[in-house]
């Protein structure tokens, strides 16, 4: 008789126990998802060095509409604002493809479309690991940073290709 008391208490112990270990691993997911939001604090605390456009090069591109849709996307990106890229439409499919038929002739070269590719390739990461729910905050940290260098290249590049094209080389 005293082990089937001790059996079923035993039985009973161990279902008590079981549940209490699921509520707490559902509170503990619940903490994760909190941390995993990016804040603009968040982006402002990453190191890597932004380039701006040189008023020659700003005046060069004042007409291509597709930078600047992409400069809006970078622009709520710092602010920590993803929302773009977990929208319903994909309103960016098209916008790399339009990128590089209306390059401006000035800023129009294979340094400058190699850096549109890779920025692109970057902002497709960066919408893939924005939508993964299992993406840690660190990764997405890092896949936030690639993509503002990414960035930044481009506008070097442009600011390269205006200064290089205004450099007047005196011949002997």
């Amino acid at each position: 008789m005293n082990i089937k008391i001790s059996s079923v208490l035993l039985l009973l112990f161990i279902c008590l126990s079981c549940k209490h270990k699921q509520e707490e691993h559902l509170v503990e997911n619940v903490e994760q998802n909190e941390s995993q939001v990016i804040t603009e604090k968040d982006i402002s605390r990453l190191k890597y060095t932004d380039f701006i456009l040189d008023t020659r090069t700003e005046k060069a591109i004042v007409d291509w509409k597709e930078y600047y849709t992409l400069f809006d996307v970078l622009t709520n990106v710092k602010k920590g604002d993803l929302s773009y890229f977990n929208a319903e439409e994909n309103p960016h499919k098209n916008l790399f493809k339009n990128m590089v038929e209306n390059i401006p002739t000035e800023v129009d070269s294979d340094a400058i479309k190699a850096r549109i590719l890779a920025l692109e390739t970057k902002f497709y990461k960066l919408e893939t690991f924005a939508n993964i729910s299992t993406s840690t905050k660190k990764e997405l940290l890092g896949t936030i940073k690639e993509f503002l260098v990414a960035f930044s290249n481009l506008n070097l590049q442009m600011n390269k290709k205006i200064e290089g094209d205004n450099i007047i080389i005196e011949k002997p």
